[in-house]
């Protein structure tokens, strides 16, 4: 495949070359489960979801890891404030075990209805704490840490390349720039690795290890599972753009002074918020939005699917509830279409793409190719979502392409959009065989009494048709059907 991605570190368009020729390596950030998934924090997985469909689409075999982190995220990405799963399970009086659990479920319930393919791999931070140890000794090793108040950091001055994905000079990390002030830190840009007793002494989950019982720094969760499960190196890091200046950075600095391999990643790839008229999307700030609530206002989760593709993921997107309606209308409008020329071949298996297939996404042939081709070219130049639907609609407005061709090619199309069109296609083969050719015998007589100019009978047939409910749509290539 011609696939290019804007690779977060360089700043700058890249072909993507994989690792290992035909396979990729491919880890995205995950939740942090201690309250629901707000519409923004969808994005990213919604970004997540399409660059593996299009990578599988190309034929690329991908190993898809996301974590679950269930401990260790303060309030402040920097080491700062309160444990997110202690003060939701305080607030709702029960363990952090038991609230990890429930907006896991719910944070997995809310991607499955927006048909994101779930990752290969999910791992949970609280399972892999001896990967996690393992990894900080050997950053420990190397001289890249320092003791202070009972807690280990890593010491940024020993690492030469920090800073380079967020591009922030060494200077620049003056005392209270990035954090709050931390007395235990040597410079205000180190992270601490592991905590103890000293940070709360009250924490709900903790482990032993060498540097005394506590838990886990955030930063280090997503590093030790990403090698775990794809190597010392690997091809595809994603994750929200808030993540660049501190979360990333760091992860960077610590795997590559533990592994000694740069870069630690190849392709660092970052999507934008979802902003409101008031700023982006906050859990903190409060009055957030959920998939739930857009449910309650009689949306279908698709419909905030086909809003987030008509954006292209590095632009920040404008949510409004206009703006959703308008992807609600327009997706509509797409089923309508597929379901009138799924009418138009019923003999036509609706087999639309499987995600996993190589071939999802490319050519159904004949006249339906150029457009194939060209929806396909939108998806490698950097995951061009809103061209790709242009393209899709094009398809479905030609003219000159047969419903069977625009059909078959609009399936293997959504393989990778995820619009579930195949059940729209599918809604019209409910008819029985004799039923079907019964209205289709009814067309056939229409179009005769049309040529015979007996067009009060022509229109007897269209409104009996009507009477039950079948629409008929007269094109150049003949007429279709569908339901109402």
């Amino acid at each position: 495949m011609a696939l290019t991605l804007f690779n977060t570190r360089g700043r700058e368009l890249q072909p993507f070359e994989p690792i290992k020729p035909g396979e990729a390596g491919f880890y995205g950030c995950g939740p942090t489960v201690y309250n629901y998934a707000h519409i923004g924090n969808l994005r990213a997985y919604m970004t997540h979801d399409l660059l593996t469909r299009t990578l599988r689409a190309g034929g690329i075999r991908v190993r898809h890891v996301m974590n679950i982190t269930d401990v260790g995220h303060l309030s402040g990405d920097n080491d700062t404030g309160e444990d997110k799963m202690v003060r939701s399970a305080e607030e709702r009086g029960k363990s952090v075990l038991e609230i990890a659990e429930f907006y896991a479920n719910a944070f997995f319930s809310d991607i499955d209805r927006m048909n994101i393919v779930r990752p290969s791999i999910i791992c949970k931070a609280t399972e892999h704490i001896p990967e996690m140890i393992a990894l900080i000794k050997r950053i420990e090793e190397g001289g890249y840490t320092y003791s202070a108040g009972g807690n280990l950091y890593f010491d940024i001055s020993r690492f030469p390349h920090y800073g380079e994905l967020a591009m922030l000079r060494m200077k620049d990390l003056r005392a209270g720039a990035r954090t709050g002030p931390d007395e235990n830190k040597r410079s205000p840009g180190d992270f601490v690795l592991w905590f103890t007793k000293s940070k709360f002494e009250n924490q709900a989950l903790v482990w032993d290890s060498p540097w005394g019982r506590g838990y886990p720094g955030w930063h280090i969760e997503c590093s030790a599972m990403s090698i775990k499960y794809l190597g010392e190196q690997f091809d595809i890091h994603a994750g929200g753009i808030d993540h660049v200046p501190v979360h990333h950075t760091n992860e960077i600095a610590q795997s590559e002074a533990a592994t000694g391999k740069h870069p630690w990643v190849k392709y660092w790839v970052h999507n934008e918020f979802l902003v409101l008229d008031k700023g982006k999307m906050s859990k903190s700030a409060g009055g957030f939005l959920t998939l739930r609530s857009l449910i309650d206002k009689g949306y279908d989760p698709l419909d905030y699917r086909y809003l987030l593709l008509g954006g292209h993921y590095r632009s920040q997107l404008q949510f409004s509830w206009e703006a959703l309606e308008g992807a609600r209308n327009s997706r509509r409008a797409l089923n309508d279409r597929i379901r009138a020329l799924a009418a138009a071949c019923p003999a036509l298996s609706p087999a639309a793409g499987n995600p996993s297939s190589g071939s999802a996404g490319r050519g159904a042939g004949g006249p339906a190719e150029a457009r194939t081709a060209a929806f396909t070219a939108a998806l490698e130049d950097d995951l061009s979502s809103p061209r790709a639907l242009a393209e899709l609609w094009g398809l479905l407005r030609d003219p000159a392409i047969p419903p069977a061709e625009a059909l078959a090619a609009a399936l293997n199309m959504d393989a990778i959009l995820g619009l579930k069109l195949d059940q729209a296609a599918a809604e019209n083969r409910k008819e029985s065989p004799e039923e079907a050719a019964e209205i289709e015998e009814l067309i056939a007589r229409r179009a005769r009494a049309k040529k015979e100019k007996d067009f009060a009978g022509a229109d007897a047939i269209r409104n009996g048709l009507k009477e039950r409910g079948i629409v008929l749509e007269d094109g150049k290539t003949g007429t279709i059907w569908r339901r109402l």
